[in-house]
């Protein structure tokens, strides 16, 4: 089938090689949020029936894990829809080759590599949230946060879910915009304290919301995208952008240097920045890199775009080995057992 699950990502690797070998036919890594790449996917097929894309996803830092481990005999013909520091490192260490898609100088300039021709460019924005379950805050008599500071208060101890940042993108432009809002000093003093109320640390960004939305839980820190999806089927949720500022990060796309379909890759990274893609995009994400008008999802915030900090991409690419290792340091304890 086109979307495939990363319980057959043994199979799909198996295959891939041959594959691969063959025009018309791609492999694609992602981190995208699983039921919003299948969108993406299923339009793709549609605008393009000539080229199959075997889509392979897992989360954020698993990802990441995977391409390095893959650096010396890459499966993958293109990275779509993975965080910009990440891109920024695989073009760092020679993975990428610069593509210019059609119509990338018409993107937002926040969403373009500086370099000419690019080695990646920079699909849609998103950020974070705080997923609120009213009916069990009310049982608890835990108040509602408007601060990320609020969270470190006695009465939310073991009622906080978050992203582990080692494997969810979502944890990590969280853990990423405290320091770059406060410090380092200040915001590991923040995570310290936040840490001693969390329950656990999840390896999804999406999970903390869902957890919320359920009850098990009565806070959960995710994206606007989960939240609203969550609130939508009926949890009783409220949904919080953080006073202070909310963290960002980027989806974006690249083509391996490795690959052995470059006019199909061509194609599909075209496509991921066509007025089509950014519609789809639009849809459900804050930002997009090319303005589109379109109906938002219900229930996400409508002040995001207002809270979101200036992100520094290169910082992240640079320093996210160091700040995932002191983050594990210090808090893996309560992370969830991997699958």
């Amino acid at each position: 089938m086109l979307f495939q699950s990363t319980r057959l990502m043994g199979a799909l690797f198996l295959a891939s090689a041959a594959l691969t070998a063959q025009a018309g036919q791609l492999t694609a890594y992602s981190s995208a949020s699983a039921d919003t790449l299948k969108l993406y996917a299923d339009q793709f097929a549609k605008s393009h029936p000539n080229i199959k894309v075997n889509w392979v996803r897992d989360s954020t830092g698993i990802m990441q894990a995977r391409l390095m481990a893959e650096k010396d005999n890459p499966r993958a013909d293109v990275v779509f829809g993975h965080t910009a520091a990440n891109l920024v490192l695989l073009g760092q260490s020679g993975m990428l080759t610069p593509y210019a898609p059609k119509g990338v100088d018409k993107l937002n300039a926040l969403f373009q590599e500086k370099r000419n021709p690019p080695n990646w460019v920079g699909m849609y924005g998103w950020a974070s949230a705080i997923c609120f379950n009213t009916i069990e805050a009310k049982k608890g008599n835990v108040p509602k946060p408007v601060k990320w500071t609020d969270l470190t208060q006695p009465a939310y101890k073991g009622k906080v879910t978050m992203p582990n940042p080692a494997s969810s993108g979502t944890g990590l432009l969280m853990v990423n915009a405290w320091i770059q809002m406060w410090g380092e000093e200040k915001a590991w003093a923040f995570m310290d304290k936040l840490h001693e109320n969390i329950a656990s640390y999840s390896h999804s960004g999406d999970k903390p919301c869902e957890q919320a939305g359920a009850g098990e839980h009565v806070v959960g820190l995710s994206f606007p995208l989960r939240a609203a999806k969550v609130k939508t089927a009926g949890a009783p949720i409220d949904i919080i952008i953080a006073e202070e500022g909310t963290g960002w990060d980027m989806q974006a796309s690249g083509i391996m240097k490795t690959t052995k379909n470059m006019e199909d890759a061509k194609v599909l990274m075209d496509w991921a920045i066509s007025s089509e893609a950014m519609e789809l995009y639009g849809q459900n994400y804050e930002v997009t890199a090319l303005p589109v008008k379109v109906a938002k999802l219900e229930h996400v915030p409508a002040n995001i775009a207002d809270k979101m900090i200036k992100a520094d991409f290169n910082w992240i690419a640079k320093e996210q080995g160091r700040v995932v290792a002191e983050w594990r340091k210090r808090y893996d304890t309560k992370s969830d057992p991997k699958k």
